[in-house]
């Protein structure tokens, strides 16, 4: 079973294998981007470079340039679009790269201290009270939900 906090390992082993993933993970998507631009537009791949997440995504990366790259690290869900963006717009290699690289740094660190935290929390609260794990993750996925919703009729609201 997948339980990333028994792992007998040094942090930093932890910390670049999680690293050599997500960078994996990031240039794959990048990659495909790139692939994306060559040919997209006329197949059924065209609805992801239509979608809303896409949208947010290029709009970070048209904002921002390369530092979008390793800032979208840092969130949820807005990391794979900007990655994609970055490789629809083929940016060249000479800013992805040092960008992804320091984005996947900050995850892999994140991820591999503090992120490590939040799945023993959870699983002492799961030892204490599995209705109460339930009911407060269903209450964080609501809130976020709220929050996404929310954001989306002002976006909708302000584009008119």
């Amino acid at each position: 079973m997948f339980e990333p906090t028994t792992w007998d390992a040094p942090l930093a082993v932890v910390v670049l294998a999680l690293f050599v993933i997500v960078m994996l993970r990031a240039n794959g998507t990048y990659w495909l981007g790139r692939a994306l631009a060559a040919g997209a537009r006329r197949s059924r791949w065209e609805k992801v470079l239509e979608s809303r997440h896409y949208a947010t995504g290029a709009r970070w990366l048209n904002r921002w340039g390369a530092p979008a790259v390793s800032l979208s690290f840092l969130t949820i869900g807005i990391q794979t679009m900007v990655n994609l963006a970055a490789g629809v717009a083929r940016m060249p290699l000479r800013r992805y790269l040092p960008a992804v690289i320091v984005g996947c740094v900050m995850w892999a660190f994140l991820y591999g201290t503090v992120g490590f935290i939040g799945w023993v929390a959870v699983g002492a609260l799961w030892d204490r009270s599995p209705a109460l794990t339930v009911a407060l993750l269903a209450l964080a996925a609501a809130g976020i939900g709220f929050a996404l919703l929310r954001s989306d009729r002002v976006q909708v609201g302000t584009a008119e």
